[in-house]
């Protein structure tokens, strides 16, 4: 089985026997999959009009602990059940798995059967009607930057994470050569995402040595969300299978490259017409554009934390690493925190550099739209494009340089209140908190080695 799959054809192949399991999972916080495997001849018969999971699933961490403090869900409350919703417009199959196929799931109120407002694939299917009811949509991908190691998970478990072996031994960043020594993890990567139906365009080195990027043709920006979710699953899963490690976090050393997840961001209009282009205009930028780009920029400092979740996440900012500093816009300008691609082309499009690979998709997708939005309702204008080296430019607003600067800017925006609504700021204002708390109670490495013998 090939390509997205429909119900129908999910119900033969359990039939004739091609498929026996079936894994229905939503999208957490994190952007991670949570779920269930059933066997899939149950799943067709019943499971597929509903399942049920822990209501804590959209208020936990990293380490699925249970944070005090959420208004959704708490120990007073009981932590209840959500309904997970088989969208069976999202069954693929699992080609590395043998007779396994997963179906992405919708989170629902386990009385009332409504959407919940701070599930991460709700926010963004609210940000694209509130596009559509001004008769827009967005197309948009995202890169995935990611290390390889050549020890397997529990190897580097057992290293405590620490002195692993990058799958290469110096800055691969198109290097034919060293990145063949990785074809053996990548070529699976790339073989078995596309028999799942991803419209994979290819995957190269990036510039440190082990760091590969995965790209993945743009699409519907739900699909292109619900692509990256299932695609980082699919790559951790094929490395584990390969007795390799791979790492998603935005910033894995203070002496190496960061990964990041850039997002190219566009719009077209009912008839499926680019409505970013305009080649009467300079670049080929439409006013639309220019205001969606003006809202975006506006608005960056408020959406941080949907771009990067961790305090980790910001440790990528810095010069010199192509990871941008400043919310400033620029042509084809990979110093700057909005580089314009493709100017004078119908393919003119914005790519947002800010985000780090540990983002949520849908989350971070939500947030671009709905600061577009408030560009176009505002009729805003961008400011005068910037040239040379953004990491020079002294005037320019810069990216929150914390996650405590961006859980503030979100708790303060009314934009996101106003397109998220405040339970939902709310929500995610907490989970920062949470992340925020964790560190500062924890005693780091760096300041043992800094402060045992010298302080």
């Amino acid at each position: 089985m090939r390509g997205l799959l429909s119900f129908e054809q999910l119900k033969s192949a359990v039939d004739d026997g091609s498929i026996d399991t079936v894994a229905a999972v939503m999208v957490d916080m994190q952007g991670r999959l949570m779920g269930k495997r059933f066997h899939a001849r149950h799943f067709i018969e019943s499971a597929w009009e509903e399942t049920h999971c822990c209501d804590y699933l959209l208020a936990t961490d990293l380490e699925m602990a249970t944070p005090d403090g959420y208004a959704s869900t708490s120990w007073a409350s009981g932590y209840g059940d959500y309904v997970m919703k088989p969208d069976l417009t999202a069954i693929r199959p699992m080609p590395w798995i043998e007779g396994a196929a997963m179906v992405l799931c919708d989170v629902l109120d386990h009385h009332e059967h409504e959407p919940v407002p701070h599930s991460p694939r709700q926010m963004l299917k609210r940000q694209l009607a509130r596009l559509a009811e001004r008769g827009y949509r967005c197309v948009a991908a995202t890169e995935l930057e990611f290390f390889l190691y050549e020890e397997s998970y529990a190897q580097a478990r057992a290293k405590r994470y620490r002195n692993l072996t990058p799958a290469s031994a110096y800055n691969e960043d198109y290097h034919l050569f060293q990145t063949a020594k990785e074809e053996h993890v990548m070529r699976p990567i790339r073989n078995h995402l596309a028999a799942a139906g991803l419209p994979v365009e290819g995957t190269k080195g990036e510039a440190e040595a082990g760091q590969a990027e995965l790209n993945i043709r743009y699409a519907e920006a739900g699909s292109c969300a619900d692509m990256h979710v299932f695609a980082k699953h699919a790559i951790k899963e094929i490395a584990w299978q390969q007795d390799r490690c791979v790492t998603f976090m935005a910033k894995t050393s203070a002496h190496t490259t960061g990964s990041s997840s850039h997002v190219h961001f566009s719009l077209r209009d009912a008839d499926e017409q680019a409505v970013f282009f305009d080649e009467s205009r300079e670049h080929g930028m439409s006013e639309l554009m220019g205001q969606a780009l003006a809202g975006q920029i506006a608005h960056a400092a408020e959406y941080a934390v949907f771009l990067a979740p961790y305090v980790n996440s910001y440790k990528r900012f810095a010069p010199g690493t192509f990871a941008p500093t400043k919310a400033i816009w620029s042509i084809d300008n990979r110093t700057a925190g909005f580089r314009i691609c493709s100017p004078d082309a119908k393919g003119v499009r914005i790519e947002c550099r800010i985000g780090g690979v540990d983002l949520n998709p849908h989350l971070a997708l939500a947030a671009l739209i709905a600061a577009a939005i408030s560009g176009i309702d505002d009729r805003l204008e961008p400011p005068e494009a910037f040239t040379g080296d953004a990491y020079d430019a002294q005037d320019a607003p810069g990216i929150a340089r914390t996650l405590r600067d961006a859980r503030d800017a979100l708790k303060d925006s009314a934009m996101l209140r106003e397109a998220f609504g405040d339970a939902v700021v709310d929500h995610y204002v907490h989970m920062a908190s949470v992340e925020i708390d964790d560190f500062d109670r924890a005693v780091t490495d760096h300041e043992i080695e800094r402060g045992f013998e010298r302080a």
